[in-house]
């Protein structure tokens, strides 16, 4: 899947005739699992139509600061629409437009988005030979890649004009390969293959019945999308859990039960670099699982249990260039406990939360961690949203797997 799942694109468009090609951008992006917005010059809308890129969208698409004809229509926030996009994207651009933005001229909507824009901006020019060629237009590519946007350059072949050489725009498929290339180059797990357990584990008593535990799985869902984000190949191992994922380039293998996850693990784990454990798995199972539902015949019911497999350990034992990262959900005597268990399952880091402390463990958007690696240096954190937890997890972990 591709990088830019997830993200928030903002698409400008200018008055060039490669304006039909964005259409097919559009689809592109949508395609590749990003969110697209459009924000056109009005001389644009006589190239492509505002119902197209606002059906393909599904997004209303933006020309103007209001609507002339309707006095009571608000204006067309340019601050919020740049600070709503991931990424801008301004294709084609026209000599016209690339000469405003390198002045900072601000006379339409799409300049002002420009001009408020905090994320990156990738501009793909689209103009005729000598005008591609023509030295005001080389020194004001040069002046917007100086200011830190990106230049796609265009391709060589038959132009409007019905010249031949360079200056037609990209074509879709190429800007959304630039892009992500680009979106990759500089990611610090980019190459890293990354396992994450998540959720908790159900154990069957009868086809009714199960024995389990509170965790939602957000912790791991967290990590998942912030390894992914991160430039990894994610693979996420996950127990029954409502949270959904927002990357669609993160690979999710649902399990239930303990072993499905162990052997799910082992199916993955001989092939990554870094293997997180979030999952509260099961410790216990029933010796024997009823077929049937069982009745309510008696005042009290005994199940006898059994140890479900150790995933964590199991994967200790054997580890080889795989960076282990377990978890500790803890009530007493913490951090001699979180040591123990770095010892006895070959961990590299373990995170340690603790039931004492209100607003983490279970079910809860926010968590509060110590991070203990396997010399025991110790690091704890404040109460923060568990997407924060999973970025300051990925730090530690990226500072040792770089040292």
């Amino acid at each position: 899947m591709s990088v830019l799942s997830g993200k928030k694109i903002l698409l400008g468009v200018t008055a060039g005739i490669a304006a039909y090609k964005d259409s097919f951008l559009v689809r592109l992006f949508i395609k590749a699992g990003a969110e697209v917005k459009v924000v056109m010059t009005p001389a644009s809308k006589d190239f492509v139509t505002p119902l197209t890129l606002s059906t393909l969208s599904k997004n209303p698409v933006h020309s103007t600061f209001y609507d002339k004809t309707d006095e009571n229509e608000l204006w067309n926030n340019h601050v919020d629409l740049a600070l709503w996009a991931d990424l801008m994207v301004i294709a084609p651009l026209t000599a016209n437009t690339l000469a405003k933005m390198a002045d900072g001229i601000c006379d339409n909507l799409l300049l002002a988005t420009y001009l408020s824009a905090k994320s990156t901006v990738y501009f793909a020019p689209a103009m005729d030979l000598d005008m591609y060629k023509h030295e005001t237009t080389a020194k004001n590519i040069t002046v917007l890649e100086k200011r830190g946007n990106v230049f796609i350059p265009p391709s060589f072949g038959e132009l409007a004009s019905g010249l031949e050489g360079e200056g037609r725009m990209a074509e879709p498929e190429e800007i959304v390969s630039f892009i992500e290339e680009h979106l990759m180059e500089g990611m610090p797990l980019r190459g890293k293959r990354v396992l994450i357990t998540a959720g908790p584990t159900f154990e069957a008593i009868d086809p009714v019945r199960f024995i389990g535990n509170h965790s939602s799985g957000k912790m791991g869902f967290a990590l998942a999308e912030e390894a992914a984000g991160l430039g990894a190949d994610v693979v996420l191992i996950s127990g029954p859990s409502h949270e959904k994922l927002v990357r669609g380039s993160i690979k999710r293998i649902n399990v239930v039960s303990a072993y499905e996850m162990y052997e799910s693990t082992h199916e993955f784990v001989d092939d990554v670099d870094i293997a997180i454990f979030s999952a509260a798995v099961s410790d216990f199972k029933p010796k024997v699982v009823s077929s049937k539902k069982i009745k309510k015949k008696e005042e009290s019911m005994n199940v006898e249990l059994v140890r479900t497999p150790d995933i964590l350990a199991s994967v200790g034992a054997k580890k080889k260039q795989q960076y282990l990262v377990g978890f500790a959900l803890e009530t007493e005597n913490e951090l001699e406990n979180a040591k123990e268990k770095i010892r006895k399952k070959n961990l590299d880091l373990i995170v340690l939360n603790s039931l004492n402390d209100k607003g983490a463990g279970f079910k809860s958007d926010t968590n509060k961690i110590t991070l203990i690696d396997k010399s025991e240096n110790i690091r704890s954190f404040d109460l923060k949203k568990k997407k924060e937890v999973a970025s300051d997890i990925f730090n530690e972990i990226i500072k040792h797997i770089d040292a």
